[in-house]
């Protein structure tokens, strides 16, 4: 099992380009991928246009207007709208430098326990988004174990502090692993050229290793801006009176049932994930800052001495103790009455979740996962062969489209679903589409949860597809297909299993997000159709952090049995070698 093939959320793939554009001039397409083009852009229709322009009409209905008129007059707006500019930037700068620093220790730093470090970064990844505010709020709320028990100090959490703690420990490994990937790709020669004319290390990493990482610092601060912006969990449990956009839409739909200001508040949060998708897109096709020239040409330059090593393996040690605290807080805490103040040890808290509602929400969590996985994977592995291989014409529209599901933040996507779907989509008196989301809809709303995960889980796999395809020589195509084989047939014996590690990627992150999202699931959760991350809410609302740690802990332990079983069964097959 390695977690290694877990994705970013939004890994700067470079979109496809003039150059990787391998479809031979003036190839028809066959009907059999016209059909498959239809069907696809059918799909993406439901799934993430339709909710859209739903969203959008509420957001812009008189109601809609009213509130967006009042986001920039009202003061408590205001403030609203300040708070989540402000975490935003706090997030995003303190993520980046994590994820920097964690980075920049793997690549150019010898020590014992690399993969270990690696691992304990990762974990996030695979733990319910509010996992670790629960744990810091044991840990460093008003009678926690460390600020209260051991400190004797009375501190407040909640608010700003707490939550830019909070979302920088839980997005940055998302700057990591793109911030890693960039310093392993960038070319040893150049630091060697650099030695080589006098200049000292420090002069190096200033000179050369920053200027050309500018591009990685933009683009990681810029994701976790729209992640810290767009979450909606955190705020939820440890925001206290720290109102955010996400939060503020959240209290219009669920607490004044008023859609149209729902919508409102969703539409400026959709502005900044648009934006940052566009600006992300620009600088991946440009290119022109990061300097890659294919394999490595020299040996990269390790730092040695102790001014460079000491304080940043004691920064990455600290921010890794802290994180392994946190989920050891997790873990005894799920086997505790209450972590703090009564430290009995107890079953009563894993009874309670693999019991009842528990075992209920466990197991159609799980089940609807596992039924959105392959669908995700499938269909982002179709949508970047269409992209490299088939479409010429509109080919950016329908990558744009794709990646939707990712730039759309969660909060909005819940939105739009329960506004679109709640209700049969009927055009005149022709029933289209029946209700799909809430409690009349079909199979209890199992269908709409199904449809959310595949849509956010879907890009990753879209991503990873059209960069092992861009490596993959078209002429292997071409040559099935003038054997006579069909472009499906082709797709389906050829291509796939070339990039079935794209394709493994894509599972094993679609299936990670599934399990662990709940910004937009929980607009549409339904008590027939319970949720694992929707209950965890519930039980550290009503302050039953022990269940909602042992939630966290069977969440966390299903993941990774899973991905495990992934990496088992789509696993590279090795090449048997004979010597003579």
């Amino acid at each position: 099992m390695s977690l290694e093939t877990l994705q970013p959320v939004a890994v700067p793939v470079p979109a496809p380009g003039r150059s990787s554009r391998i479809r031979a001039a003036g190839a028809r397409l066959d009907p059999l991928t016209k059909v498959v083009i239809a069907l696809v852009v059918l799909i993406l229709a439901v799934l993430i246009a339709y909710p859209l322009v739903r969203i959008l009409a509420q957001a812009f209905s008189s109601d809609g207007r009213e509130t967006l008129g009042r986001i920039f007059t009202s003061s408590t707006n205001r403030t609203i709208l300040l708070n989540t500019v402000v975490l935003g930037l706090l997030v995003g700068t303190v993520g980046t430098v994590i994820g920097f620093a964690f980075a920049y220790a793997q690549a150019r730093l010898k020590f014992k326990g690399k993969k270990l470090l690696h691992l304990i970064a990762l974990l996030p990844i695979v733990s319910p988004p509010f996992a670790v505010a629960t744990a810091v709020i044991t840990l460093f709320g008003r009678g926690g174990l460390v600020t209260n028990k051991l400190l004797g100090l009375e501190y407040n959490i909640y608010g700003l502090t707490g939550l830019t703690l909070v979302l920088s420990l839980s997005f940055f490994p998302v700057a990591y692993m793109n911030l890693l990937g960039m310093l392993r790709s960038l070319d040893p020669s150049l630091d060697e050229a650099a030695a080589n004319l006098g200049a000292s290390k420090w002069k190096i990493f200033r000179s050369v290793t920053i200027p050309m990482l500018v591009p990685g610092f933009a683009s990681c601060f810029l994701l976790l801006f729209v992640e810290a912006i767009a979450d909606l969990a955190n705020p939820l449990v440890i925001g206290g009176d720290f109102t955010v956009l996400s939060s503020r839409a959240y209290i219009a739909i669920t607490g004044e049932y008023d859609v149209a200001a729902g919508a409102a508040y969703s539409l400026v949060l959709l502005l900044p994930g648009l934006l940052v998708f566009l600006v992300q897109r620009y600088w991946a096709e440009r290119k022109s800052v990061v300097s890659v020239s294919g394999k490595p040409s020299g040996n990269i330059l390790m730092i040695t001495s102790a001014a460079g090593r000491v304080p940043l393996l004691a920064f990455v040690g600290l921010v890794a103790a802290l994180i392994v605290g946190i989920y050891l807080t997790v873990f005894v805490g799920a086997f505790t009455k209450i972590l703090g103040i009564n430290n009995s040890v107890t079953l009563a808290n894993y009874r309670y979740v693999l019991s009842g509602i528990g075992s209920d929400a466990m197991f159609t969590t799980t089940i609807l996962a596992l039924i959105a996985t392959p669908v995700a994977g499938v269909l982002g592995m179709v949508m970047a062969w269409l992209i490299v291989r088939k479409v010429n014409r509109g080919r950016g529209v329908l990558d744009f489209i794709g990646m939707l599901g990712l730039a759309v933040p969660g909060t909005v996507l819940g939105i739009g679903y329960a506004v679109a779907f709640n209700k049969p989509f009927i055009i005149g008196n022709l029933q289209f589409l029946p209700a799909l989301a809430g409690g009349a809809g079909m199979f209890g709303g199992a269908l709409a949860i199904v449809m959310v995960y595949v849509i956010r889980s879907m890009p990753s796999g879209q991503r990873s597809g059209v960069a092992a395809l861009q490596q993959i020589d078209p002429a292997i195509d071409e040559a099935s297909t003038s054997l006579g084989a069909s472009s499906l047939t082709t797709f389906r014996t050829i291509t796939l299993p070339l990039i079935r590690p794209a394709l493994l990627s894509g599972l094993t992150y679609a299936f990670a997000r599934a399990m662990t999202t709940l910004s937009p699931i929980i607009f549409i959760t339904t008590p027939k159709t319970k949720i694992m991350t929707s209950q965890i809410l519930s039980e550290v609302d009503a302050g039953r952090f022990g269940n909602a740690f042992a939630y966290c802990t069977i969440l966390i332990a299903i993941v990774l049995t899973v991905i495990g079983l992934m990496n088992l069964l789509i696993r590279e097959p090795r090449v048997k070698t004979r010597s003579r």
